[in-house]
């Protein structure tokens, strides 16, 4: 079992870091050798990743999930509603003084690292922080059901499109919708913490090329 969490959690870093591309085919044998592991453990990792949806089935292996334009605007979609929803949560347990200082301090040191690691061109860094970013706004907002589906949205989303998801061309766009989002969340302001997450994921999806991802928000309509 602790080889195979051992594979599980290796293998997942490698495709997330796009060490292992979108499509490409691994096989047990082959994957084995690569983690010095026996093929039980990867085999066993090989299951747990389809059921994350980060791999498929691919005859005596898997291949990497590779979400299509109508797959990834779908994916999208479902981010935008949730992320909207986990801000406006967070909000509300800011204003009712459900959430520590210290982690919304947290939250800006992250959001600055995000913004220091895209300027500087180390986009690695800046896809993690980004993602750490958003995953502590969800964590704030105390649903799990929310914070797991997004998790798992996230890794597609992060597999597919990683490199737009931290795009040098979008930094003070982004830069800027993270002040706002989190300015939102420390006020207490749920309407427009909904508001500017939803802003924000549809930006994102559009600069991956899901043209047509912003629709119109229902609680715009009441607020």
């Amino acid at each position: 079992m602790q080889q195979t969490d051992a594979a599980h959690r290796r293998l997942r870093e490698l495709i997330l870091d796009g060490v292992y591309a979108p499509g490409q085919r691994l096989t047990e044998l082959e994957t084995a050798a690569a983690l010095a592991m026996s093929r039980t453990p990867v085999r066993e990792a090989f299951r747990a990743l389809v059921a994350d949806g980060l791999v498929r089935s691919a005859g005596r292996g898997v291949s990497v999930v590779e979400l299509g334009p109508e797959a990834l605007r779908h994916a999208y979609e479902v981010r935008g509603a949730l992320e909207a929803l986990t801000a406006e949560l967070a909000a509300g347990r800011q204003r009712r003084g459900e959430v520590a200082p210290a982690e919304l301090t947290a939250l800006e040191r992250v959001a600055a690292q995000a913004e220091e690691a895209t300027a500087a061109g180390r986009l690695e860094d800046a896809v993690r922080y980004n993602r750490r970013f958003h995953s502590g706004i969800a964590v704030l907002s105390a649903n799990p059901v929310a914070v797991g589906t997004l998790d798992r949205l996230w890794d597609q989303i992060q597999v597919s499109t990683r490199l737009s998801l931290a795009a040098p061309e979008r930094l003070e766009q982004v830069a800027a919708q993270h002040r706002r989002l989190l300015a939102a969340i420390t006020a207490g302001h749920a309407g427009e913490a909904h508001a500017t997450a939803r802003e924000h994921v549809a930006d994102t999806c559009a600069a991956a090329g899901q043209d047509g991802a912003r629709e119109e928000d229902p609680h715009e309509r009441t607020r």
